[in-house]
């Protein structure tokens, strides 16, 4: 069954400089996936291709049915896309903004304007001239113009530049129940990581205009997770660098990182150390996106 977004093989050169290089990846449609890399990785590139802003050079895409290179329109028209600039009018207040944008897209709801403002908090601030908001408040009113028309497909790139952590918490609880509630069908660009992990059911890592990797976070886990490095908080005094067979590194006072072969030793180890103190705190260090990714990264330039 095909995807909701194919890319087959794309390849995109800017003055001979080439951005993406024969990119392929499949989007399901109801999926919320992570399109993530560093600055200058080519996302922002991809983006724009897939809503027929830009041409490719070679290769193929398919957004919900439609060609980017000959139905541009079509797709923006089904789809949200939130980008650095946001494509506001700074002269005009936040609520002109969405009162006119909701016209344009042919989408003008009151409650639904209304509902959206109150949602992002920008309901105090409709008033405002935009060239007045904070960069922040900027972002979260771009992501109410992406939304104005309940769209199948929401484009966002680095959504929460600018944001404050409420700010970041506002939006990604936002894309969340956007999801679950409406099935919307969810590509979200960024270069930070650790905000993507509770968010996404996919990710996909781009390097130098490459793929170097995707797939589910469980799936990376499993492929990249050689070992376990388990941080506990306890009072157990350990000395030297290994204790019931695993090694063991001190940092803080009662504070250990033990490094184990697989997640089958976490509880045995757990066991062992309870029977003789207190634990307070347990983690698994090397298993968040950011890890998984470096480790990536490391595989990859090998």
């Amino acid at each position: 069954m095909p995807g909701f977004i194919e890319a087959v093989h794309v390849s995109k050169s800017f003055h001979e400089q080439s951005v993406l290089k024969s990119v392929s990846f499949t989007v399901d449609e109801g999926a919320v996936v992570g399109l993530l890399g560093p600055n200058g990785a080519g996302k922002t590139t991809m983006i724009r291709l897939l809503n027929g802003v830009i041409v490719a050079d070679s290769g193929s895409m398919i957004v919900g049915g439609y060609n980017p290179i000959e139905s541009g329109h079509q797709i923006r028209s089904m789809c949200g896309i939130l980008t650095d600039g946001a494509g506001l009018y700074f002269e005009m207040t936040g609520l002109e903004n969405v009162e006119f944008f909701a016209k344009i897209y042919g989408a003008y709801n009151k409650n639904r304007i209304y509902s959206l403002l109150e949602e992002f908090e920008l309901s105090e601030h409709m008033n405002k001239k935009v060239g007045l908001y904070s960069t922040g408040m900027k972002k979260r009113l771009g992501m109410i113009k992406a939304l104005l028309h309940k769209p199948k497909m929401l484009f966002l790139d680095e959504p929460t530049n600018g944001l404050d952590p409420e700010g970041i918490r506002l939006v990604y609880e936002y894309v969340k129940k956007l999801n679950a509630q409406e099935g919307t069908t969810i590509l979200l660009c960024s270069h930070i990581l650790r905000q993507m992990e509770d968010v996404c059911h996919s990710f996909m890592f781009l390097e130098n205009g490459r793929i170097l990797e995707k797939g589910s976070k469980k799936e990376l886990e499993e492929k990249y997770v050689k070992n376990v490095i388990l941080k506990i908080e306890t009072g157990l005094n350990i000395e030297g660098e290994s204790w019931q067979g695993f090694r063991v590194n001190s940092g803080d006072p009662h504070m250990y990182e033990f490094e184990l072969p697989n997640k089958e030793s976490i509880t045995p180890l757990l066991q062992k150390i309870a029977a003789e103190s207190w634990i307070h705190h347990v983690e698994i260090e090397n298993r968040d996106l950011e890890s998984l990714y470096f480790t990536i990264r490391g595989d990859s330039h090998e």
